[in-house]
């Protein structure tokens, strides 16, 4: 596939197959013209407000939510008022006009943040490692367009099913790995899950991002 826009056709198809049918696919967000970072979460959850079919807005990871945009705020990627403004929000306060408005400045911090599996579940559910490797080929194929200078896995399932080798955060911290894949080499970090059960390890992932940022040169948008 050689655009986002086939490429998101199909993960909806692939929502009817792995995702709750009363939802819809969250895809992605952000940069999509080689930014810094891209952030590779598990997969989204009803938790997403715009996975319900009534919102109208963009379809982007982590709509509704707030500790992503703290993660993003406290590794200075992110604008600390629009943070705080968040912080203060319910989920049902967000609107279309104001995700567009939380997505720019993502964008304009040179960050894309997808999933590695789009499938929408009701809830934190596990998935088998089966149906992330059913996404893995597109998820390359999306990577390939959008061309980032850094990739972040979160999670130890998510972090060995894109590196195709047993991961565990613990033992690879800071480490960057080469992943080659439609004839171009990606770089790497594993970093652990920050958010939901994994937000006690919070503080772990910001200072391996953080270090690996500043000896790529990421700090500045480009």
């Amino acid at each position: 596939m050689k655009n986002l826009d086939q490429i998101t056709t199909r993960y909806c198809e692939l929502q009817r197959e792995h995702g709750d049918p009363s939802l819809d696919a969250i895809i992605s967000g952000g940069k999509t013209d080689q930014p810094n970072i891209c952030f590779m979460f598990m997969n989204p959850t009803a938790r997403n407000i715009a996975a319900s079919k009534n919102w109208h807005g963009i379809k982007a990871p982590w709509i509704g939510t707030k500790a992503v945009w703290t993660l993003f705020s406290r590794l200075g990627l992110f604008d600390a008022d629009l943070t705080a403004e968040i912080n203060k929000m319910s989920p049902g306060d967000w609107t279309p006009d104001f995700a567009e408005k939380v997505y720019n400045e993502v964008t304009s911090n040179s960050i894309y943040i997808t999933n590695l599996a789009k499938c929408t579940q009701p809830d934190a559910r596990h998935l088998r490692n089966s149906i992330f490797r059913e996404y893995l080929e597109l998820t390359r194929n999306e990577i390939s367009i959008v061309k980032p200078r850094l990739i972040v896995t979160f999670g130890n399932q998510v972090s060995s099913v894109f590196l195709e080798q047993r991961i565990s955060v613990s033992q690879v911290r800071r480490k960057v790995f080469t992943s080659t894949f439609n004839g171009e080499d990606y770089n790497v970090l594993a970093a652990y899950y920050p958010v939901g059960q994994g937000r006690r390890n919070m503080p772990k992932s910001i200072s391996d991002i953080m270090a690996v940022q500043e000896s790529f040169a990421l700090n500045q948008v480009m």
